[in-house]
């Protein structure tokens, strides 16, 4: 090959080899910092579109999650609530079968009278109590409360258990002072109309919240599967990445060596005018 002052081949060459390797080493390096192999559209434009497709929809169903959680929250407190007054029905209905005895003394009257009215207020207390994030669905007042089950827009309903709280209200009226046997016919009777309502609601929150626990278990295995997909796509395979950064800075330095090289060459003409 001739030499020429004017246009050194092998410097540019050597530059060209320089510059592929340089943009490489730029995609590479890129990948070991982000940990993403399409980071934004310069990477790939059809594959970053797509992925933010896919991130509009994850972020969707967070919003479902959290609106499951809340559901699932709400449910799980209205049960805990149900399941204390159920237990305390059945004591309930001892103290007024106690205070029924014609027999007993007014000083024992006196005692049962005051462990009913106890257990009486802690069922007031375990109704007025079940709140989560500001609901209570066995208030009185309590309406049905709706949450997300998916990203179309459908719901999943917790049915308001008011009817406890009515049915209590009336059992503790009728109850308050129980003096005789008429009295603890009706407050017995009562407390079976309160029962059943309990009952009632217990079976009905406990398969509604069942309910949302399941949705919840399903929409977080499709965001699960979603993310993974996500992964799948724009994720870098880190190992590989930092291995071709290693492998590219041995090439760029050997492309810097050879375009040393090559443009030390045009000075061996000066060799012929010696």
């Amino acid at each position: 090959m001739s030499n020429s002052i004017n246009t050194n081949v092998g410097a540019m060459v050597a530059l060209a080899s320089l510059r592929t390797t340089q943009a490489n080493l730029n995609v590479a390096s890129k990948q070991v910092q982000t940990g993403y192999r399409v980071a934004d559209a310069a990477d790939d434009a059809s594959t970053f579109s797509v992925a933010q497709g896919i991130r509009g929809n994850l972020q969707a169903y967070q919003a479902v999650q959290a609106s499951l959680a809340n559901g699932v929250g709400l449910g799980s407190v209205t049960q805990a609530a149900l399941t204390n007054i159920s237990n305390l029905i059945g004591n309930l209905q001892a103290k007024i079968t106690q205070l029924a005895d014609g027999s007993i003394s007014a000083n024992q009257r006196a005692i049962y009278t005051a462990d009913f009215n106890a257990m009486t207020s802690q069922v007031a207390n375990f109704i007025s109590q079940a709140n989560y994030n500001g609901t209570n669905l066995l208030s009185a007042a309590s309406t049905d409360k709706t949450f997300l089950a998916d990203t179309n827009g459908t719901s999943l309903t917790m049915t308001s258990q008011s009817s406890v709280d009515l049915a209590f209200n009336t059992f503790a009226t009728t109850a308050n002072i129980v003096a005789s046997a008429s009295d603890a016919a009706a407050g017995l009777n009562n407390l079976s109309t309160f029962q059943q309502a309990v009952a009632t609601s217990l079976g009905a929150n406990a398969a509604e919240t069942r309910t949302l626990q399941l949705q919840s278990s399903f929409v977080n295995s499709i965001v699960d599967a979603t993310t993974t997909g996500l992964g799948a796509i724009v994720d870098a395979d880190i190992g590989k990445a930092s291995a071709s950064v290693q492998a590219l800075q041995v090439r760029q330095q050997l492309a810097i060596q050879s375009l040393s090289i090559a443009n030390q060459q045009p000075s061996v003409l000066l060799g012929l005018f010696r």
